[in-house]
């Protein structure tokens, strides 16, 4: 997972590579070193020597399946692409939700079935999933945070089936992050909880919580769900 000693630059996927995020996390693992292949539905928004952007649809499996099949060997996925919609029970948007589950949960199993198996065989790997504090439930928010529950449950269940193998699977679940999503009209009327730190998480922070977890001093962490919440979990 690191570039000491070697002239091999280890390789990472990251979904959501054109913002926020996924933008923040990518950017970092260039600049330790990394190889990193994006992959979103916008164009690529990063131009470096070692970036390679893929525009692609994560709702589409056969898409998914034909990219990573294409890619050279991989040390490293990183699950950031994620939308946020909002309602309360009698206002549930079946569209939305499935939506969500579609990106958040199904792209990621898409995206580890593919990539992981590989990284167990050559006993060398780490999955970083992008949650959210929102996982604990919130008024308005349920379809949301179920499909960020659900990732929590997937990273226990691959942590244990890979443990062994050398392979990690974490989640990094953030408050309140500064991104882009806080301005999506989706979201209208849905104001997000300022941490008691008195401001948002930056999205460097959270890429340099991503970059540790990917490192090889992280290999004894794995089927974690870490919060950067700014003191939102604790009690008050």
């Amino acid at each position: 997972m690191s570039t000491e000693g070697s002239t091999a630059q280890p390789h990472a996927v990251v979904s959501g590579s054109s913002s926020g995020i996924g933008r923040a996390i990518a950017l970092a693992l260039l600049d330790a070193g990394w190889q990193v292949s994006g992959l979103d539905a916008a164009p690529a928004s990063i131009v470096h020597a070692a970036f390679t952007g893929h525009t692609l649809d994560l709702r589409d499996g056969t898409a998914i399946a034909r990219l990573c099949a294409a890619l050279s060997p991989v040390q490293a996925l990183v699950h950031a692409a994620g939308v946020l919609r909002v309602g309360p029970l009698g206002h549930l948007d079946a569209e939305a939700g499935e939506l969500m589950w579609r990106l958040h949960v199904d792209a990621a199993s898409r995206l580890a079935d593919a990539l992981v198996p590989g990284m167990a065989e050559r006993r060398q790997g780490r999955v970083v999933l992008i949650g959210s504090r929102v996982a604990q439930g919130m008024p308005g928010r349920s379809q949301y945070a179920a499909t960020k529950a659900a990732l929590v449950a997937l990273a226990r269940s691959w942590g244990a089936e890979v443990a062994a193998q050398g392979v990690t699977v974490n989640v990094i679940s953030p408050a309140a992050t500064a991104t882009g999503m806080l301005q999506d009209p989706a979201r209208a009327g849905s104001a997000p909880r300022l941490p008691p730190i008195g401001r948002l998480i930056e999205p460097a922070e959270i890429a340099a919580l991503a970059t540790f977890l990917l490192s090889p001093q992280a290999a004894a962490i794995t089927g974690q769900d870490i919060a950067i919440c700014g003191g939102s979990s604790l009690p008050r």
